[in-house]
């Protein structure tokens, strides 16, 4: 099975400025969609609240402190699954991931939630492609593959 971390980040690599923030980030939603639509999305609480509305299409799976992410991924029946965040939750997911996809917004926060909030080890990437979503802003997303 493939989990792929997905992530809209800062281009100074933060994923918001604090762990209630609703960002107004939209122009990646509909590639966001469309490459979630129909797969079990993983996510934290504070994530969860922070959605506007429920992602229809999507089995939301939300992590609590004490919930085993192995146990969670090894109850995945699916091709692939997504880890959506937060950064608690990427590093808590961090040894199971085989893909990450990141678009960089242009924003410059300076401070703020981590991709990954916990340390984690170097991981070695391979890149696999670009996807041009919104070219004239600045929105693409970069797609690597996890060397184990």
């Amino acid at each position: 099975m493939d989990i792929i971390l997905i992530a809209a980040t800062t281009v100074d690599g933060y994923i918001a400025r604090n762990n209630f923030e609703v960002t107004d980030w939209s122009q990646d939603l509909s590639l966001f969609k469309k490459q979630t639509m129909g797969f079990p999305i993983i996510m934290g609480s504070h994530t969860f609240k922070t959605l506007p509305k429920e992602l229809h299409g999507r089995k939301p799976i939300i992590v609590h402190r004490n919930d085993n992410p192995k146990k969670i991924i090894e109850n995945i029946r699916s091709s692939k699954c997504f880890v959506i965040g937060g950064g608690i939750v990427n590093s808590r997911f961090v040894d199971f991931l085989t893909h990450i996809y990141v678009t960089p917004h242009p924003h410059i926060f300076g401070k703020g939630v981590s991709l990954f909030t916990n340390q984690v080890e170097e991981l070695k990437l391979k890149f696999i492609k670009i996807v041009e979503h919104d070219v004239a802003n600045g929105i693409i997303q970069y797609q690597y593959e996890i060397i184990k």
